[in-house]
């Protein structure tokens, strides 16, 4: 009765990875539970998740073919493209959420255009192929839309897109502080996107920075983004706090793969009860401002809360 803060289920958001094929269910070796789903079976882990009460996903798309203009992001067949129609027919109040970057779309893997002299990315050439991306989700029916390239200027793109051609009510959904994590490992095996050369440190976050995060939200807020998403979330609790009380907007927590990774890792190990610390863990998280949070273990976490 006197807990000032709950962890409830309406709370959680499921990731899914999406990838073309029928009755495919593919394990993902650095994440146990998680799998890379063809569309039906994208739609089975939904329905599951959606009848405990988890009221949101999150789509992933792992493409066939990569190329240099990540076109597969943006294709109107493409995965995350059919994934959320699918969805959006088949459970119609299940809020679907797509994440819109290029890296699991380049052959090279990262999340923009690569200068072919510099080897370097190219800021301002990837904003349209990420509006475009974000366009082409919200014509499938997409409920809103969550840009997690770094880009500068991707909101301002999106949403001057996004407007101009029909869905000025589409929310954005923006990866605001995002940083240059260790964290990511096993997710980059899931998305089949790590880079080819290189690093993201030059337009994801450095660790160290807590007040270039606070610039780097309110330059997403004054674009457009309705929502903005602290990512990781365990080991940038600070930060989220901070995002939090600074803008008072809707915020949410990513619990990456990371964190997820080692929870079960260990509790396989019976180091730690899985159970008790995945529930600690994501409290915390509620704790220090996420009014949602996206978790690996949302379906996991439902059936413990009934």
């Amino acid at each position: 009765m006197v807990q000032q803060n709950r962890l409830t289920v309406d709370s959680l958001i499921l990731p899914l990875f999406a990838r073309f094929g029928k009755k495919l269910r593919q394990p993902v070796g650095a994440m146990p539970g998680v799998f890379q789903l063809s569309p039906d079976e994208v739609l089975k882990d939904a329905e599951k998740a959606h009848s405990l009460g988890v009221p949101a996903v999150i789509l992933f798309g792992i493409p066939d073919k990569k190329d240099e203009k990540a076109s597969g992001a943006y294709a109107a067949k493409g995965i995350v493209q059919q994934a959320v129609r699918l969805l959006k027919r088949e459970l119609p109040d299940l809020l679907v959420l797509t994440d819109v970057c290029l890296c699991e779309y380049m052959s090279h893997g990262h999340c923009g255009i690569v200068h072919k002299g510099k080897g370097r990315v190219e800021n301002d050439p990837s904003l349209q192929l990420l509006a475009r991306t974000a366009l082409s989700h919200a014509e499938a029916g997409a409920d809103i839309v969550a840009p997690s390239d770094m880009m500068d200027g991707r909101v301002a793109a999106i949403r001057a897109l996004l407007d101009e051609r029909g869905f000025a009510e589409m929310p954005i959904l923006s990866y605001a502080a995002k940083f240059a994590s260790a964290y990511y490992g096993p997710f980059r095996e899931a998305a089949e996107s790590t880079p080819q050369f290189g690093d993201r440190r030059s337009y994801q976050m450095d660790p160290a920075n807590s007040d270039e995060a606070m610039r780097e939200v309110a330059m997403d807020l004054q674009e457009g983004a309705d929502m903005v998403m602290v990512k990781p979330a365990l080991a940038y609790l600070d930060i989220l706090h901070r995002v939090k009380t600074e803008f008072g907007y809707p915020t949410a927590a990513y619990a990456v793969s990371g964190e997820f990774a080692m929870i079960k890792a260990a509790g396989a190990k019976g180091w730690i009860d899985e159970r008790a610390v995945t529930l600690e863990t994501l409290l915390s998280m509620k704790r220090a401002g996420a009014d949602m949070v996206i978790t690996y273990s949302a379906t996991d976490v439902a059936r413990w809360l009934r």
